[in-house]
């Protein structure tokens, strides 16, 4: 029996001696990230306005970008608020993947456009912050692939808008264009974003955004014109709808984050103080995060309430949509490719 006993002991002792193993080898596995540096040590496509620190040195290794994930730096919260909300909307496809015949409904795959090109955007956004401060190359194909994220975003967003929550009135006015209309403004919003970045070393930063913001905010009228229409119609004979209710709270929301996208406040109030939290950027994320939350909510609704009404308006539209948005995907992220290569050729003859 003591020897049972001394056994067992001696076992423990090893596996309490392995436990203290495991910071060392945590310390292995997470190496001690470099420090970040200041504007002044970075090249000038990285620097932010009004961003004066936080900045992750250029040409370190891939592994030290996907860790700094888990490091303090002025690009951090844009990554974990992306990121924490792609999990949300994760968790919300599962739900509504429960009573929601995503495959054998077609009236149904609208919605899962909708929420994939979310979880699209999202992930696109992610990456592009964690990973763009690797090169200026890198800093480029990123963001390239964010506006490509942002293209889908916004034809999913017409989509869904289209096929659940238009009013008869409006889609007897805008059938058969709104579709094919909302597709080319998406690609137009990629191809401006992209443009606009590709020529920002030679433009000040406010035509730089001009480039950003104006294709998407003719983007953003067109799919957002039948939630307006049914907002105001359901106004005028005060109707009582939870899912209007909800397509209100998303165009203030989305209003809200078009203001702190287009306006670096509130760093530019507080030059430097901003660095790691507070920037416009971040508040733009946020708030555009509870737009999209909102928005899948007051489609949900659409979907699960309003079925006789766009049954009898789209009948076989969904497989045409499903087609068109590929064919948007597709055109964006060529367009985000060969911006790629010319900015690749650019950068070559620079360097030589």
């Amino acid at each position: 029996m003591a020897t049972v006993v001394m056994e067992q002991i001696g076992r423990l002792f090893i596996n309490v001696q392995q436990l203290r193993q495991i910071p060392r080898m945590l310390e292995c596995a997470f190496p001690t990230l470099p420090c970040t540096v200041t504007a002044a040590d970075v090249p000038w496509v990285f620097r932010e306005p009004h961003i004066l620190a936080g900045y992750r040195p250029p040409e370190q290794s891939w592994r030290y970008y996907a860790l700094s994930l888990f490091q303090r730096h002025n690009e951090a919260l844009n990554v974990w608020t992306h990121l924490l909300a792609a999990l949300v909307i994760l968790v919300k496809f599962r739900e509504l993947a429960e009573t929601v015949d995503f495959l054998r409904d077609p009236h149904a795959q609208p919605l899962f456009i909708l929420l994939l090109s979310a979880l699209v955007y999202l992930s696109c956004s992610v990456l592009a912050h964690l990973l763009s401060a690797r090169s200026e190359l890198s800093h480029y194909t990123f963001f390239f692939l964010d506006y490509v994220g942002v293209a889908v975003y916004q034809y999913g967003s017409a989509l869904g808008h289209y096929y659940y929550a238009i009013e008869e009135a409006w889609h007897a006015r805008v059938r058969g264009l709104f579709l094919p209309a909302a597709a080319f403004l998406a690609w137009l919003s990629c191809a401006g974003c992209c443009y606009g970045k590709s020529v920002s070393p030679s433009l000040p930063k406010f035509a730089h955004k001009l480039f950003q913001v104006v294709p998407s905010g003719l983007a953003y009228c067109l799919d957002i014109s039948p939630v307006l229409h049914r907002i105001h119609a359901c106004a005028a004979c005060s109707c009582s709808d939870p899912a209007v209710d909800y397509h209100g709270y998303q165009v203030l929301f989305f209003l809200a984050s078009a203001y702190f996208f287009a306006f670096p406040h509130p760093e530019r109030w507080f030059p430097g103080r901003c660095d790691m939290v507070g920037q416009g950027h971040q508040v733009f994320h946020v708030l555009l995060v509870l737009c999209t939350l909102a928005q899948i909510e007051a489609l949900r609704l659409d979907y699960t309430h309003r079925r006789a009404l766009y049954q009898r308006l789209h009948g076989d539209l969904a497989h045409d949509a499903i087609a068109l948005f590929v064919f948007t995907a597709c055109c964006s992220a060529l367009t985000a490719f060969l911006m790629r290569q010319r900015i690749r050729t650019l950068l070559r003859e620079k360097c030589v």
